[in-house]
């Protein structure tokens, strides 16, 4: 009896930790951006003929456009994007639609018929009409193309007539520690839009990780110090070549903290956006779990588990139809490995499944079942659920 009334806390307690994970948000502040576009000329003087057995030419450099200038042309690329979902009235039955927030995006490419802007998936994110508002002050209403919950990027799309500007991407990986930058957006709403700070590059290939809807992730990013606020999300950050390096994404926020901005470098960005423009979504292997970390589970709920197992992530729950619940992965599971890789967190999990296998891959997993050590193996499907 004290068995089945521990398992069945056990199943409690896991519940209320799956929901927690699969319903999780961005824990850190976001970003915002703009884009400089630098143009160039030549002034090339006439040939000085000489009586010499050579030929002297005066040339110049080329100039680069003032900081000024490059901000103003690119100014019309960034845009707000106001977030309305709908809101209940509990007076009558109606629902009404209501701005519940905004942000920054990118427009990045124009073809004939329309303009692509990259942005945040959290400003996006639970909108049931989306609004994107330009420069000139115009207001076009947003069709979603794409969205990526784990990697926080989304694409929308507008008409063509309203956009003249697109921003190019640069290559994040020439990046070094000290490269000037520069970021435009909406720092605080719609109010300040087209706010324009300027920074360095304060590191490259940071790691940090976020709780994302679609679960712990670990982002390589941009670290920067340009000033960056809420509302600056989905903004660019640009080198001084007037290219988009960077989707500024995150910031540190916690009193007495300043200029610590994470941006998602472009190299990252392109085949993401490339890949939801295609598809709609960036389609990974599913395993068809969700998942509590070891950690958080109390020993009194693990007692049947070996001592020796240090890490690792208990199955929450598992998708009957996917390739965990086909295979015989069952609830309570403790992950331990996947390939012989070692896995003690679900970042740890998620990282592995999406940098070393993809769909149609056979994976073994390393599972303790209580005290029993099993070996099980899954083809592994694509599925673009908040689960794994």
């Amino acid at each position: 009896m004290n068995n089945e009334n521990n398992k069945g806390s056990v199943k409690r307690f896991l519940s209320t930790i799956s929901a927690g994970v699969i319903g999780s948000i961005l824990t850190l502040g976001v970003v915002m951006n703009t884009n400089i576009i630098q143009k160039s000329s030549a002034d090339n003087s006439p040939v000085i003929e000489e009586s010499a057995a050579y030929t002297l030419e005066q040339t110049s450099a080329k100039s680069d456009l003032s900081l000024s200038d490059m901000v103003e042309q690119s100014s019309s690329a960034i845009v707000g994007i106001v977030n309305f979902q709908n809101s209940d009235n509990r007076f009558n039955s109606e629902s009404k639609s209501v701005q519940s927030g905004s942000g920054s995006g990118v427009i990045y490419k124009i073809d004939k018929h329309y303009a692509y802007i990259v942005t945040n998936n959290h400003v996006i994110e639970g909108a049931t009409k989306l609004e994107v508002s330009l420069e000139s002050g115009e207001r076009a209403t947003a069709e979603l193309v794409g969205k990526d919950a784990l990697s926080d990027l989304a694409v929308l799309k507008i008409d063509a007539k309203y956009a003249d500007t697109a921003l190019k991407f640069g290559d994040s990986d020439t990046l070094r520690a000290g490269d000037p930058v520069v970021a435009i957006g909406n720092p605080l709403g719609l109010d300040f839009s087209g706010t324009v700070t300027q920074g360095i590059v304060s590191a490259v290939n940071r790691s940090i990780t976020v709780k994302t809807s679609a679960g712990e992730w670990e982002f390589n990013v941009i670290q920067t110090d340009a000033a960056i606020n809420p509302g600056n999300s989905g903004g660019a950050l640009i080198n001084s070549a007037g290219e988009v390096i960077g989707i500024n994404s995150l910031k540190i926020a916690e009193k007495g903290v300043e200029g610590l901005g994470f941006a998602i470098p472009s190299n990252e960005v392109i085949p993401l956006i490339e890949e939801m423009t295609k598809n709609g979504q960036v389609e990974r292997p599913y395993i068809g779990i969700g998942m509590a970390e070891l950690s958080e589970v109390p020993q009194m709920y693990l007692q049947e588990l070996p001592n020796s197992v240090k890490g690792g992530v208990i199955v929450a729950s598992v998708d009957p139809e996917s390739a965990a619940g086909k295979a015989g992965i069952q609830l309570e599971d403790v992950i331990t490995s996947i390939n012989g890789t070692d896995i003690k967190s679900s970042t740890e999990l998620r990282k592995f499944l999406y940098s070393n296998l993809k769909i149609g891959d056979t994976a073994t997993f390393t599972i303790y079942r209580g005290a029993k050590l099993l070996t099980i193996e899954a083809t592994l499907t694509s599925n673009n659920k908040s689960s794994n």
